[in-house]
């Protein structure tokens, strides 16, 4: 059986991905505003990041022909977590609520999109 390889980018955006889903999860079983809450929230936020910045090393979409809209997604991923972070420093829960809340729904709508028939997720998982 011939196991295909996965690129180091793409074992790091994936595995972060994952690390952010179950935070995600995770932050939104338990308690707002403790501190563990907002430990949680940092390393989510950084796990985010990695995801959004991570993709710019991901180019086979197209070929490897360069970026594709799921880079513009990226972006506003990035802007978005950045518009939470900056809410709850503000003392603006609710705007820092539905920034966090929209991203991880994202997440799990890109998640999802990567499932898809002959994308390399599944080729790796299912063969």
């Amino acid at each position: 059986m011939n196991t295909p390889t996965i690129p180091a980018a793409v074992a790091v955006h994936l595995a972060a991905a994952i690390l952010a889903f179950v935070a995600g999860v995770a932050m939104l079983a338990r308690p707002k505003g403790t501190p563990a809450h907002k430990a949680l929230g940092r390393a989510w936020i950084a796990l985010i990041a990695v995801v959004a910045f991570g993709s710019f090393w991901i180019q086979e979409l197209r070929g490897g022909a360069g970026f594709s809209l799921i880079h513009a997604l990226s972006l506003w991923t990035l802007f978005a977590v950045t518009m939470g972070f900056v809410a709850i420093r503000r003392g603006q829960v609710r705007r820092h609520r539905g920034w966090m809340v929209g991203t991880f729904i994202g997440l799990i709508v890109a998640g999802l999109f990567a499932l898809a028939p002959g994308r390399m997720i599944p080729a790796l998982l299912f063969g």
